[in-house]
């Protein structure tokens, strides 16, 4: 347990965060598969369902007294992108948090540390965490604080949802292009299958991406596609 203690110690450090009681920040970080191992644990699906509530109003309250001449039309759109699972993946992703999440052997074989829904949820847990600790108001602000980036992406237009579409929207929007998703290898026992997907466009390879789904490597060569795509105009 105090090495427990001294992980959750490490991640507090890392966030500039103090947790009076240790022990929520431990549930936040504890997924069901390990809990059900275990008599009589907490794990983190009831914070993820409360940091949900707390990161929409925070988020809300922020978009509504920075943007006054935005329309409620435009300000949800704005909400969503931000709060989306791919923008708290990428936040999670940023912190390493996949290194502190409690979860069975079995889940983590499975690719769990590296999840995009286990990440996101965890994000959502902590939030709810540190509400019920120091209160709203240290949420907002630690909201407000590691959200920043997201809310300009969001304002920016630079946060994707959907890769491929994105990519398919780029690539198309001055004519048609061949864009297929080649399957290029898998490897690995089937309970811990990677998946390695090139997109070739119009016989040329764009991007590259790794996931442990034919889906999630598709998204991910997308994902490197657009990159390259930026990277080029930029040059």
């Amino acid at each position: 347990m105090i090495e427990r203690s001294n992980l959750l110690n490490e991640l507090e450090f890392k966030l500039q965060i103090s947790f009076k009681n240790l022990e929520l920040l431990n549930i936040a970080l504890t997924h069901s598969s390990y809990a059900k191992q275990k008599q009589n644990m907490k794990y983190y699906e009831r914070l993820e369902f409360l940091g949900d509530s707390v990161l929409q109003i925070c988020i809300s309250d922020i978009l509504f007294n920075r943007f006054k001449n935005k329309s409620e039309g435009e300000l949800t759109k704005l909400r969503a992108l931000i709060v989306c699972e791919n923008s708290l993946y990428e936040i999670a992703k940023e912190w390493n948090l996949g290194e502190y999440i409690l979860m069975s052997k079995g889940e983590e074989l499975t690719g769990g540390r590296e999840r995009v829904s286990i990440l996101a949820d965890c994000v959502e847990a902590i939030i709810a965490a540190i509400y019920l600790d120091s209160g709203f108001e240290k949420a907002m602000k630690f909201i407000q604080h590691y959200f920043e980036d997201v809310i300009l992406k969001a304002m920016n237009d630079k946060i994707i949802i959907d890769y491929k579409t994105k990519l398919q929207e780029v690539l198309q929007k001055n004519g048609d292009v061949s864009i297929v998703y080649n399957l290029d290898k898998f490897e690995g026992p089937p309970h811990r299958r990677k998946f390695f997907t090139q997109v070739i466009v119009n016989d040329k390879i764009c991007g590259y991406g790794m996931g442990y789904s034919k889906k999630e490597s598709q998204q991910a060569a997308a994902k490197e596609a657009l990159k390259n795509l930026e990277d080029n105009k930029n040059e």
